[in-house]
């Protein structure tokens, strides 16, 4: 392995043993995000993964919902085949312990605006 990968295994194992800080505002992002954008109406597939595909099983439908909340400044993915299996198309949204529960919101709100027009929720 390039040793510039080897140091930042080393400090990322460093940061896990002396805290469990950014493990635990995964998890909160996460369950906040999953708990909204549930409420709100949308299918979400796993649990508890900080990965969240946001199920919409049509591929146009993923692509213009991805393409209208990056116009809102939300960076989304859609995902359809060959990526994943034919009608199993997703956005898949990822958390991070550095987004704060203000933008985890903003992003909550505008896949609920882009939801509604796009007749999702």
């Amino acid at each position: 392995m390039p040793p510039a990968v080897v140091g930042a295994a080393l400090k990322v194992f460093e940061l896990l043993t002396e805290s469990s800080e950014l493990p635990e505002l995964v998890a909160r992002n996460t369950m906040h995000f999953r708990s909204r954008m549930t409420e709100a109406g949308f299918t979400l597939s796993g649990t508890e993964h900080p990965i969240v595909p946001v199920m919409l099983y049509d591929a146009a439908l993923a692509s213009s919902i991805a393409d209208e909340l990056l116009k809102k400044g939300i960076y989304v993915i859609g995902f359809s085949f060959p990526v994943v299996p034919k009608g199993l198309a997703r956005i898949r949204v990822q958390m991070s312990g550095g987004h704060t529960i203000e933008q985890i919101d903003r992003c909550v709100d505008a896949f609920i605006e882009v939801g509604k027009q796009k007749g999702v929720i």
